[in-house]
């Protein structure tokens, strides 16, 4: 073998050598981070719990709320103003997949939701997303099926979506910023039993309770700032 041809070999050898030592350095910086990514803790402001869930079908129950079966009896609640319509706004808008059957709720989970995204426009000019609100037992079990983190049809950790009280809020999209003001708008309404609100982990959504009180507590503030304003 002549002493270039040895040379040339040579090279090659110590060429491949380097492309393979930046190959596993990439893989192991890339490993690493993805590592790292896997395993970033998952603490929101609003947890759910299991006693949540009881308490919240708890008070459906002293309520004597139904949870509605089907849409015949959707239907029925909706003819006898049970349950309200939720109408877009500037402030408010409504998941295009969702049902005009299934744009519904209380009417005091409907003063909430008006009240937030009246404020969240106010504050950032754009408005929020309403991704789901009342179901049915019969949409509640076929979507148990493809979803296992759906809630139950009865028991006392019973879905709140089937007596139509509760919203799930996409939070898809929010800034850092736009985030904490929710947290921060949420968290005083929650100490004071208004709502419930919980940060999901596997859907990008705030799914918030409203209790009845929402509406008596929204007119006394009403009434208050009435007054101040008179007096000044």
């Amino acid at each position: 073998m002549s002493s270039k041809r040895a040379t040339g070999l040579l090279c090659l050898f110590l060429v491949a050598l380097t492309i393979e030592g930046r190959a596993i350095s990439h893989s192991t910086r890339y490993a690493n981070r993805h590592r790292r990514v896997r395993h970033l803790h998952w603490n929101p402001m609003f947890k759910g719990s299991h006693e949540m869930l009881v308490k919240q079908n708890e008070i459906i129950d002293q309520l004597e709320l139904p949870r509605i079966a089907d849409d015949d009896e959707l239907a029925f609640v909706i003819s006898n103003e049970q349950l309200v319509p939720l109408q877009e706004t500037l402030a408010l808008h409504i998941a295009g997949n969702l049902k005009p059957t299934r744009r519904y709720c209380k009417p005091w989970t409907r003063d909430f939701v008006a009240d937030f995204s009246q404020a969240f426009y106010e504050e950032f000019k754009r408005p929020i997303q309403v991704n789901s609100a009342i179901r049915t037992v019969q949409q509640q079990k076929k979507l148990r099926r493809r979803n296992r983190n759906a809630g139950p049809i009865e028991g006392e950790t019973a879905s709140t979506h089937l007596a139509g009280i509760a919203l799930d809020i996409s939070k898809r999209g929010l800034t850092r910023k736009q985030h904490a003001w929710v947290e921060q708008y949420f968290l005083p309404l929650k100490d004071k039993g208004l709502i419930d609100p919980i940060e999901e982990r596997r859907q990008p959504v705030f799914h918030v309770v409203v209790f009845d009180r929402y509406t008596e507590w929204r007119e006394s503030q009403n009434v208050a700032n009435t007054e101040m304003n008179a007096s000044d």
